[in-house]
């Protein structure tokens, strides 16, 4: 059987996606490929169509990323438990002749954060801060909240970061406002924005000068570039941080397990993309 997969999404022409794949095929022995479909949020059609090719066996399973996390939703028959208390979907897959969307951002996003802050852990406070309130953002909040971590929400959307820290019941909203913004109380800050994505790499989710907590860990969701503005300026200020690289490992090969039925070496997959 030949595989054909893709990822959904807009812009994309920075996604690692297609060599992580390609890697994780090769290792498994499997035949197949891992196309990009860019296509623009307001394109509820092209969404519809490419979602047909699944639903026909052209396709046999898709990733989804910024902007239709959300927007995928309406087109598919179910949704996972994970995907449905999220509200978000990165996986979609045929099973049973339905679509099914599911998330594996949450499961990824655990997995390489307790790698990331390894022996810290059981010595560091538990309160973390996100920034951003989209599709990314609930799949953080909700793997924090389910881990045990008391969660705050700041968004330069207020409006969006209240709807989801309703929708979650426990999560704290803080303005962001530039002038009084304070990160003192925090232990982890994660950043699920797309700002600092390239190729505007010198632009950092937080204001310029900001002064970040002297004991927490950063976790910028933005792999591309490999070194962010927002995890050089915690680097510099002294501190621990690092990029969703490690995260986007764990969320293909659970993804691509998913399609596939074959659990792929991690090691082989980030060699794929250390060049």
């Amino acid at each position: 059987m030949t595989f054909h997969l893709g990822l959904i999404g807009y812009p994309l022409s920075h996604s690692l996606s297609p060599k992580i794949h390609a890697a994780a095929l090769k290792a498994c022995g499997l035949e197949g490929n891992y196309s990009l479909f860019p296509i623009l949020l307001d394109d509820k059609q092209g969404l519809k169509n490419l979602l047909a090719r699944v639903r026909n066996g052209e396709l046999h399973g898709l990733n989804v990323t910024i902007p239709h996390k959300q927007s995928v939703i309406e087109f598919l028959d179910e949704l996972t438990p994970t995907a449905n208390a999220i509200g978000a979907v990165n996986t979609v897959s045929l099973r049973d002749k339905k679509l099914i969307g599911d998330n594996t951002d949450t499961q990824g996003f655990l997995a390489d954060l307790k790698k990331e802050i390894g022996n810290r852990e059981g010595g560091m406070g538990k309160s973390a801060i996100v920034l951003g309130a989209g599709g990314s953002a609930r799949a953080v909040v909700y793997a924090l909240l389910h881990d045990g971590w008391e969660v705050s929400l700041a968004s330069r959307r207020l409006e969006r970061a209240q709807a989801l820290a309703a929708q979650f019941k426990t999560a704290h909203v803080i303005e962001f406002n530039l002038q009084t913004f304070q990160l003192s109380n925090f232990q982890l800050i994660v950043n699920t924005t797309p700002i600092g994505m390239t190729p505007n790499i010198d632009q950092s989710p937080l204001p310029e000068n900001l002064s970040l907590p002297s004991n927490a860990f950063v976790y910028d969701l933005v792999y591309n570039p490999r070194e962010t503005k927002l995890v050089k300026s915690a680097r510099a200020q002294g501190l621990s941080a690092a990029t969703g690289l490690g995260m986007l490992i764990e969320q293909a090969a659970l993804s691509f397990e998913i399609w596939t039925g074959y659990n792929p070496p991690r090691d082989v997959l980030y060699h794929s993309v250390e060049s």
